[in-house]
């Protein structure tokens, strides 16, 4: 017997055999009722422990975020307008270039979040950040700015990133 043929027949043997398998399972599902059950109950519990460990990771990104934000505050942020806005270049730069990486989105996220801190219009970023950015980061930078009560998005911008605005800052007296 010559080598294709064998081929031949052990791959039409290989392929009758999953013909085969996938006509007994098309049967079985179709006509047993305790196998149905059992694979809605296999697909419910693979289901749950998906869901499980997507609220795992979300937590535990939480958690980063949350150690980022506490982190970057701690690093400070410059008070001279030239610092500022170099400050800024530098940051916007640099979490341009990690969106274009991909790898580190939380880093990536970070770099915009620390643009934002010094911008005087932070509105006017985020809405410039919106068309911008990718998703993924985006998402993140929603959630720092939704965790950092500091943060001012009046668009009044007193010189302290971390200073809350007073009533003198709006008019009212």
């Amino acid at each position: 017997m010559r080598t294709s043929a064998l081929v031949a027949v052990s791959a039409g043997t290989v392929i009758t055999g999953l013909l085969a398998y996938a006509a007994y399972f098309d049967y079985k599902r179709q006509s047993d009722p305790e196998f149905r059950k059992s694979l809605k109950r296999d697909n419910r519990k693979l289901a749950k422990a998906v869901k499980q460990e997507e609220e795992a990771h979300g937590a535990a990104q939480r958690e980063s975020i949350k150690a980022a934000i506490q982190s970057v505050k701690a690093e400070g942020f410059p008070t001279d307008l030239e610092e500022k806005e170099s400050y800024f270049m530098n940051q916007v730069a640099k979490g341009e270039g990690l969106c274009s990486e991909g790898d580190n989105q939380i880093e990536a996220a970070i770099a915009f979040y620390k643009a934002l801190k010094v911008y005087p219009q932070p509105k006017d970023l985020i809405s410039i950040y919106d068309k911008t950015v990718p998703k993924e980061v985006l998402e993140i930078l929603a959630e720092m700015v939704a965790m950092d009560a500091s943060l001012n998005l009046g668009g009044t911008f007193t010189g302290d990133p971390d200073a809350a605005p007073s009533a003198d800052n709006h008019g009212v007296e």
